[in-house]
């Protein structure tokens, strides 16, 4: 089986990530809290959405993917949207201050201080794959 993780860098990417993951539910019939409602059919139909979604002990369905972003403001507007409960919080990750369109302030300072952080979250999430 193939599995996909995704990662949405920076405020285009959060937006755009979390529009395609509401986008990904709501064609698989997968609810805002990542539930799946009982009259579908799980294993028995297309079950093509394991390839973005892993399952939980409890059968709730947990996008694989990573969102990043040095300034908080667009992750907490997706911790606080109608899919909060879809995503796991170790996979919003977000910095205190944003790199102010300055490539040296994010990468070799205020960027700096999360890239562990996030390599181990993505290495997490390949490691249940």
């Amino acid at each position: 089986m193939r599995e996909c993780i995704t990662i949405h860098l920076g405020q285009a990417g959060v937006q755009t990530g979390n529009a395609c993951w509401e986008l990904f539910c709501l064609e698989h019939g997968i609810q805002p809290d990542g539930q799946m409602p009982s009259d579908k059919t799980i294993g028995g139909g297309d079950d093509a959405f394991n390839t973005f979604f892993s399952e939980t002990g409890s059968g709730k369905h947990v996008p694989r993917t990573v969102f990043i972003d040095l300034e908080p403001t667009v992750i907490d507007e997706v911790r606080t949207g109608t899919y909060r409960h879809l995503y796991h919080p170790e996979q919003l990750i977000s910095g205190k201050e944003d790199a102010a369109n300055n490539y040296a302030r994010g990468h070799y300072t205020v960027g700096k201080e999360i890239v562990d952080l996030v390599l181990d979250r993505i290495r997490k999430l390949a490691d249940n794959c």
